[in-house]
């Protein structure tokens, strides 16, 4: 499954190219933009899964600052500022990674 099965793909494009600039990204405004918090919980955890690269169940730090290529493979790197930050917001247990609960939790509160 491709993120453009669950997620419109001109969506996708404005939303990654409105945070092109280094330390611009803000998860609630790209979750917005990319239609994602209008989603089912099912079609939210599809999109988690996707991100997930390594398939471990969590979305480790390594893995989220890839999180705009998982969306649209030509996008940017999050910086390890916005990384970090976006971290931060996701991981509620403190464990340094992001379940797909915490993922779910994130983007409900977009």
């Amino acid at each position: 499954m491709s993120m453009t099965d669950l997620l419109n793909a001109e969506d996708i494009k404005k939303a990654v190219g409105a945070f092109s600039a280094i330390d611009s990204f803000d998860h609630k405004k790209f979750f917005q933009m990319v239609g994602l918090k209008k989603k089912s919980a099912d079609d939210v955890k599809k999109v988690f899964h996707i991100l997930d690269k390594d398939k471990s169940g969590f979305i480790e730090e390594d893995e989220l600052g890839f999180i705009l290529k998982g969306f649209s493979p030509d996008a940017r790197d999050l910086s390890a500022k916005e990384t970090k930050t976006l971290m931060a917001a996701g991981d509620k247990d403190g464990d340094g990674k992001i379940g797909v609960d915490e993922f779910s939790t994130l983007v409900a509160e977009s």
